[in-house]
């Protein structure tokens, strides 16, 4: 009896262990592709990613409204700010996928929105992500899936504003709103 109890104890031991290991470790990760709407929706599907949020960074106006943005002069990107499971899914892993959904050679472009509202941009948040961003173009640019080179930007996050509720999940709320993004089916990491 002593012997089950020795056992049963050390199993439960070993499983809190595991469980402690096993804690989500939640990372920000501040993205812009073109028109929010469509790659939220796209981002949000993703395993690994646990909330999305839409709003502009890059910008010189603080608090930005999609007005404003939209006029094309406060500087701002429609960016999305994204939690992510970094045991689940790693930041290059989520760029790579990035890099499928808008096509990132177009400077100041995704499909009909034009302006620097709608650029690729990564907006990072440590020294760290701005190694994994700029090799994961690298790979991007080395797998010559895309035509053209990656014309993303990478600068230092400096600050995100969420825009208005009406924006959020929008695809979600409006099945039949406008997204000029869907996912390729590049491999980036193949070897030729």
């Amino acid at each position: 009896m002593k012997k089950l109890l020795t056992i049963l104890a050390l199993t439960l031991m070993n499983s809190s262990i595991q469980a402690e290991n096993e804690q989500p470790s939640l990372q920000l990760a501040y993205l812009a592709g073109g028109c929010y709407w469509g790659l939220e929706e796209l981002v949000r599907n993703i395993p690994g990613v646990i909330a999305t949020k839409v709003g502009f960074s890059g910008g010189h106006i603080k608090n930005a409204s999609y007005r404003e943005v939209g006029r094309g002069d406060t500087g701002h990107a429609e960016s999305i700010e994204i939690q992510f499971n970094s045991n689940e899914l790693s930041y290059e892993d989520l760029l790579l996928n990035f890099f499928k959904m808008h096509d990132p050679t177009t400077l100041n472009q995704q499909g009909n929105d034009k302006g620097t509202q709608y650029r690729s941009g990564i907006f990072y948040t440590t020294e760290k992500q701005k190694k994994i961003a700029l090799h994961a173009i690298d790979l991007v640019n080395k797998s010559k899936a895309w035509s053209d080179p990656v014309t993303t930007e990478v600068v230092a996050f400096t600050a995100f504003y969420p825009a208005e509720d009406s924006h959020q999940k929008y695809l979600l709320k409006n099945p039949d709103g406008y997204s000029c993004h869907f996912v390729r089916k590049f491999d980036f990491t193949k070897k030729d």
